[in-house]
């Protein structure tokens, strides 16, 4: 094994019933929990997403309405899931851009104590394609030699996934085998966004700011003072539950660096008036 690992990490693989984060659901979920003794533990669960699955995607992952129909949904598999998770980091394949978003948005809507943003992710995709520009298959046969079966089926992916990653590690002596490494090495693009979708952002001043629309570039503390309703519009329109949980953990940093000023003021204040008191007494002394 060339990774070097001090958590564990899950090699995650999800089917849906389409693309969208925001209003497709998980219809199969398959994972590879790497141990840092190199031993491998493995969870593979069909869910009924409770929407109906296309024809198109159903020609794509061979699983339709009628193969789910009677499979337990997501917050019923949520319990077994959260304990096989437990503490590992997360890798996949085009992970970063769908099925780690994806998956944000089940766990919030499940009411799960998983948080994602506390946890490394590495994207396969994004190292492939940084170093050879192919897709999965193509980069399972590059580093693994081996011709990709059963493609578009969740377990299969996520140890072709696993396999790929593994001989990447061995393939480039830039590519460090560290999950800290491999998690900032894999991000694609901007490496500064603060969520999944990219909505939201860090400026070069670490500071967090909106990565889109007309307050582009502008940091959230900036809006919230300029615009207040701004927030109260993303919390309410359709963009991703990470997304909104992200600008939220914001909004409550803002409001207590907000708070503790406010108490500093008063403080400030305090002390003047007392500074006058005390003037005034030795005046009349």
């Amino acid at each position: 094994m060339n990774i070097s690992l001090l958590t564990p990490l899950a090699i995650l693989d999800i089917e849906a019933t389409g693309l969208s984060i925001t209003s497709d659901r998980i219809v199969e979920i398959a994972i590879i929990k790497v141990l840092p003794t190199g031993e491998q533990e493995e969870f593979t669960k069909r869910v009924n997403p409770q929407i109906p699955i296309p024809a198109e995607v159903t020609a794509i992952h061979g699983i339709s309405d009628e193969d789910i129909k009677y499979e337990p949904t997501f917050k019923e598999i949520l319990p077994e899931l959260e304990a096989f998770l437990g503490d590992a980091d997360f890798a996949g394949y085009n992970s970063n851009k769908f099925d780690l978003p994806l998956l944000a948005e089940e766990l919030l809507r499940a009411e799960s104590t998983i948080d994602l943003s506390a946890r490394k992710h590495v994207d396969v995709q994004n190292i492939f394609h940084k170093m050879e520009q192919r897709t999965l298959i193509a980069a399972y046969k590059f580093y693994c030699d081996k011709n990709l079966e059963n493609a578009h089926t969740a377990m299969a992916d996520a140890k072709a996934t696993w396999e790929v990653l593994d001989a990447q590690i061995g393939h480039y002596d830039e590519v460090k085998s560290d999950v800290d490494f491999l998690a900032d090495f894999s991000r694609y693009g901007d490496t500064t966004r603060l969520d999944f979708a990219g909505r939201l952002a860090y400026n070069k001043n670490g500071e967090a700011v909106y990565n889109f629309g007309k307050h582009k570039g502008k940091t959230i503390k900036a809006v919230a003072d300029s615009e207040p309703g701004y927030y109260g519009w993303m919390i309410d329109a359709d963009f991703p539950l990470y997304t909104k949980q992200c600008l939220k953990k914001e909004m409550a940093k803002i409001k207590k660096e907000r708070e503790a000023a406010k108490e500093l003021d008063k403080e400030k204040e305090a002390q003047r008036m007392q500074s006058k008191l005390d003037a005034l007494k030795n005046k009349f002394n």
